[in-house]
């Protein structure tokens, strides 16, 4: 099984504050990884410096062996079409359309399609999560559920295989969770790679090939799915530090 993503020795530092400290661990091509652990830990910031989206203070960050801080203009865009982040925020652009927030990586990645192929991929996407209103109104105007099903939406527009998703099903009623995460099983099934955040033990158990428990900015448990599903004392523990 081959390595899609590599963290070696990673640190992360702000204002002579470690937030993260000397992780190491290999992400597998077409394997599911959960972070876990109580707020505070380092979760999300481990999943940025994962996906590249910030670099590290200390150590490396690897995509299919290529060092990400030191990619090329265009090495960097072939990882964005592939590599793509739903974030816990949503992060949607404030000041654009969402027609235009989901056509905007297609404008990037496939600039040969036509108008009409970025306006019927866009409504595919969008309907695809379950989002079947206006495209032309702005994220400010959606309720933060529906912001996360637009940003799910994006993330998806690329048909990426790598896939980051920073407390995904948060916000969300119980119908647009369970169609969220139907889309992630079939793309497991499709052979993606996924490395998560969620506090939703449900969802680890679901989807989780492997886990890690992060405390204090580093990696303190590393499971694999048999020891998630079939010891009793470690369910408790997730169940303890996840819930």
């Amino acid at each position: 099984m081959s390595c899609i993503v590599e963290m070696r020795n990673v640190g992360f530092t702000v204002q002579d504050r470690e937030l993260v400290g000397d992780v190491s661990h290999s992400f597998n091509e077409g394997t599911t990884t959960a972070i876990v652990g109580p707020s505070g830990s380092g979760k999300t910031t481990i999943l940025k410096l994962a996906s590249g989206l910030i670099i590290p203070t200390e150590g490396h960050v690897f995509f299919r062996g290529r060092d990400i801080a030191r990619m090329n203009r265009a090495e960097t865009i072939a990882f964005r079409k592939e590599a793509a982040v739903v974030f816990q925020d949503s992060a949607l652009w404030a000041n654009q359309s969402l027609f235009q927030t989901l056509e905007l990586p297609l404008r990037l990645h496939f600039p040969q399609m036509t108008n009409a192929e970025r306006e019927q991929r866009v409504n595919e996407v969008a309907i695809e999560v379950g989002y079947r209103k206006n495209l032309g109104i702005r994220p400010a105007q959606l309720s933060m559920g529906e912001q996360k099903m637009l940003a799910f939406a994006r993330a998806l527009i690329c048909s990426p295989g790598l896939l980051y998703l920073d407390e995904w099903t948060e916000s969300l009623d119980e119908n647009a969770s369970r169609r969220l995460i139907g889309i992630v099983k079939k793309m497991r099934v499709q052979g993606a790679s996924l490395i998560i955040v969620s506090h939703d033990i449900r969802v680890i158990r679901d989807l989780a090939d492997f886990v890690l428990i992060i405390q204090g900015g580093q990696i303190f448990l590393q499971l694999s799915r048999e020891q998630i599903t079939s010891d009793e004392d470690i369910s408790r523990y997730l169940q303890g530090d996840v819930e």
